[in-house]
């Protein structure tokens, strides 16, 4: 019986990373401009060459390493560490607001300083141009 480590399947580690960022695999297919049945193939085979790991890691967002060392343990160890069954001791990792949203409001923020701005100073500009006139 050997106690060698058995190779990972690069395949299965790119299959489960892809579900993990709830990605279809047409849509991996497309950011790497291959066929859906090829991302079927690459997810099949137990090893792929480093170009396309390269191209697949990058659409994913993730390194090739992290590909190549992927491991479901790892994610249930880090899910099972992170929260628990106890809602008070749970820790949230996740952002607790939409950056995006907070984004957009200080834009409309901003926008309405401006609007507020730009009134005072056609107020100023009104009452320099009654001053002017009352003068001639």
């Amino acid at each position: 019986m050997s106690t060698a480590p058995k190779p990972r399947h690069i395949g299965r580690n790119i299959s489960r990373i892809r579900e993990l960022r709830d990605m279809k695999q047409e849509a991996l297919a497309q950011a790497i401009g291959v066929s859906q049945q090829t991302i079927s193939t690459i997810e099949g085979s137990e090893s792929i060459d480093d170009e396309k790991l390269k191209s697949i890691a990058e659409a994913l967002g993730v390194t090739p390493e992290v590909i190549k060392n992927f491991s479901e343990d790892a994610v249930f160890n880090i899910i099972g560490n992170t929260y628990n069954d106890n809602a008070s001791s749970a820790i949230n990792l996740g952002c607790t607001f939409n950056p995006f949203d907070k984004l957009l409001e200080a834009f409309e923020e901003n926008k309405k300083l401006h609007e507020r701005l730009v009134e005072a100073e056609k107020e100023k500009v009104a009452f320099l141009e009654k001053l002017l006139s009352e003068k001639k």
